[in-house]
Protein backbone atom coordinates (compact mmCIF):
# COMPACT_ATOMS: atom_id res chain seq x y z
CA UNK A 1 0.00 0.00 0.00
CA UNK A 2 1.35 3.25 -1.12
CA UNK A 3 2.23 6.15 1.83
CA UNK A 4 -1.16 7.24 3.08
CA UNK A 5 -2.35 10.89 2.30
CA UNK A 6 -5.44 12.87 2.46
CA UNK A 7 -5.55 12.13 -1.26
CA UNK A 8 -5.52 8.65 -1.08
CA UNK A 9 -6.83 7.75 2.24
CA UNK A 10 -10.70 7.44 1.76
CA UNK A 11 -10.95 3.34 1.22
CA UNK A 12 -13.11 1.06 -1.00
CA UNK A 13 -14.09 -2.24 -0.44
CA UNK A 14 -14.90 -3.72 -3.68
CA UNK A 15 -17.02 -6.52 -2.05
CA UNK A 16 -19.04 -4.15 -0.39
CA UNK A 17 -19.12 -0.63 -2.20
CA UNK A 18 -19.50 -2.44 -5.82
CA UNK A 19 -20.67 -5.73 -5.75
CA UNK A 20 -23.28 -6.09 -2.56
CA UNK A 21 -24.73 -2.25 -3.50
CA UNK A 22 -24.81 -3.45 -7.59
CA UNK A 23 -26.78 -6.79 -6.55
CA UNK A 24 -29.10 -5.12 -4.50
CA UNK A 25 -29.80 -2.24 -7.05
CA UNK A 26 -30.01 -5.12 -9.40
CA UNK A 27 -32.60 -6.93 -7.34
CA UNK A 28 -35.09 -3.82 -6.73
CA UNK A 29 -34.56 -3.00 -10.72
CA UNK A 30 -35.67 -6.72 -11.15
CA UNK A 31 -38.39 -6.72 -8.71
CA UNK A 32 -39.52 -3.52 -10.72
CA UNK A 33 -39.69 -4.71 -13.64
CA UNK A 34 -41.12 -8.11 -12.84
CA UNK A 35 -44.12 -6.05 -10.86
CA UNK A 36 -44.50 -3.80 -13.83
CA UNK A 37 -44.94 -6.77 -16.14
CA UNK A 38 -47.02 -8.94 -14.11
CA UNK A 39 -48.79 -7.10 -11.12
CA UNK A 40 -49.90 -8.89 -8.31
CA UNK A 41 -48.71 -10.03 -4.63
CA UNK A 42 -46.05 -11.90 -5.65
CA UNK A 43 -44.60 -8.86 -7.18
CA UNK A 44 -45.26 -6.88 -4.48
CA UNK A 45 -43.51 -9.19 -2.03
CA UNK A 46 -40.52 -9.48 -4.05
CA UNK A 47 -39.77 -5.43 -4.14
CA UNK A 48 -40.15 -5.36 -0.60
CA UNK A 49 -37.46 -8.23 -0.09
CA UNK A 50 -35.64 -6.57 -2.48
CA UNK A 51 -36.38 -2.93 -0.46
CA UNK A 52 -35.75 -5.11 2.65
CA UNK A 53 -31.75 -5.92 1.52
CA UNK A 54 -31.45 -2.24 0.81
CA UNK A 55 -32.30 -1.43 3.98
CA UNK A 56 -30.37 -4.43 5.75
CA UNK A 57 -27.14 -3.26 3.48
CA UNK A 58 -27.54 0.30 4.15
CA UNK A 59 -27.82 -0.01 7.87
CA UNK A 60 -24.61 -2.77 7.99
CA UNK A 61 -22.58 0.03 6.51
CA UNK A 62 -23.93 2.41 9.00
CA UNK A 63 -23.81 0.20 12.22
CA UNK A 64 -20.02 -0.47 11.01
CA UNK A 65 -19.00 3.06 10.95
CA UNK A 66 -20.83 4.29 13.91
CA UNK A 67 -18.61 1.34 15.74
CA UNK A 68 -15.80 2.80 14.22
CA UNK A 69 -16.26 5.86 14.92
CA UNK A 70 -16.53 5.10 18.91
CA UNK A 71 -13.46 3.44 19.14
CA UNK A 72 -11.84 5.95 16.86
CA UNK A 73 -13.17 8.66 19.58
CA UNK A 74 -11.66 6.51 22.14
CA UNK A 75 -8.32 6.00 21.25
CA UNK A 76 -8.01 9.77 20.15
CA UNK A 77 -9.53 10.92 23.88
CA UNK A 78 -6.95 8.37 25.29
CA UNK A 79 -4.08 9.88 23.06
CA UNK A 80 -5.15 13.38 23.80
CA UNK A 81 -5.03 13.04 27.53
CA UNK A 82 -1.28 11.97 27.05
CA UNK A 83 -0.07 14.19 24.63
CA UNK A 84 -2.02 17.36 25.06
CA UNK A 85 -0.72 20.26 27.15
CA UNK A 86 -3.03 20.73 30.50
CA UNK A 87 -4.64 23.60 29.06
CA UNK A 88 -6.40 21.37 26.48
CA UNK A 89 -7.16 18.54 28.13
CA UNK A 90 -10.07 19.75 30.15
CA UNK A 91 -11.60 20.99 26.60
CA UNK A 92 -11.22 17.40 24.95
CA UNK A 93 -15.05 16.47 25.51
CA UNK A 94 -15.66 19.67 23.42
CA UNK A 95 -14.93 18.00 20.09
CA UNK A 96 -17.19 16.65 17.88
CA UNK A 97 -16.99 12.79 16.80
CA UNK A 98 -16.36 13.97 13.41
CA UNK A 99 -13.45 16.68 14.48
CA UNK A 100 -12.28 13.26 16.55
CA UNK A 101 -12.00 10.94 13.90
CA UNK A 102 -10.78 13.43 11.14
CA UNK A 103 -7.83 14.23 14.01
CA UNK A 104 -6.36 10.60 14.71
CA UNK A 105 -4.20 11.58 11.45
CA UNK A 106 -2.35 14.09 13.22
CA UNK A 107 0.68 13.05 14.62
CA UNK A 108 1.37 13.79 18.41
CA UNK A 109 3.80 16.47 17.52
CA UNK A 110 0.45 18.56 15.03
CA UNK A 111 -1.87 16.83 17.49
CA UNK A 112 -2.01 20.42 19.72
CA UNK A 113 -2.14 23.01 17.59
CA UNK A 114 -5.05 21.54 15.36
CA UNK A 115 -6.66 20.84 18.62
CA UNK A 116 -6.75 24.25 19.80
CA UNK A 117 -7.42 25.28 16.07
CA UNK A 118 -10.61 22.56 15.79
CA UNK A 119 -12.04 24.39 18.64
CA UNK A 120 -11.83 28.15 18.16
CA UNK A 121 -12.68 28.52 14.37
CA UNK A 122 -14.62 24.97 14.65
CA UNK A 123 -13.12 23.42 12.08
CA UNK A 124 -14.89 20.16 10.18
CA UNK A 125 -13.34 16.88 9.57
CA UNK A 126 -12.08 18.04 6.20
CA UNK A 127 -10.64 21.09 7.17
CA UNK A 128 -8.90 19.24 9.86
CA UNK A 129 -7.22 16.86 7.62
CA UNK A 130 -6.54 19.19 4.95
CA UNK A 131 -4.17 21.04 7.71
CA UNK A 132 -2.26 17.94 8.63
CA UNK A 133 1.55 18.45 7.52
CA UNK A 134 2.74 14.76 8.83
CA UNK A 135 0.10 12.14 7.74
CA UNK A 136 -0.35 9.92 10.40
CA UNK A 137 -1.87 6.70 8.43
CA UNK A 138 -4.91 4.72 9.45
CA UNK A 139 -4.77 1.44 7.41
CA UNK A 140 -7.82 0.22 9.55
CA UNK A 141 -10.73 1.66 8.73
CA UNK A 142 -12.46 0.46 6.44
Amino acid sequence: MPQQTYKNHARLDPWFHVFLFAAVVAGIAEAVIRLWKEPGFWGIIHLLYALAALVAVTLIRVYALRVQDRVIRLEERLRMQAVLPDSLRPRINDLTVRQLVALRFAPDSELAGLVEQALTSNLGAQEIKKSIRAWRADTHRV
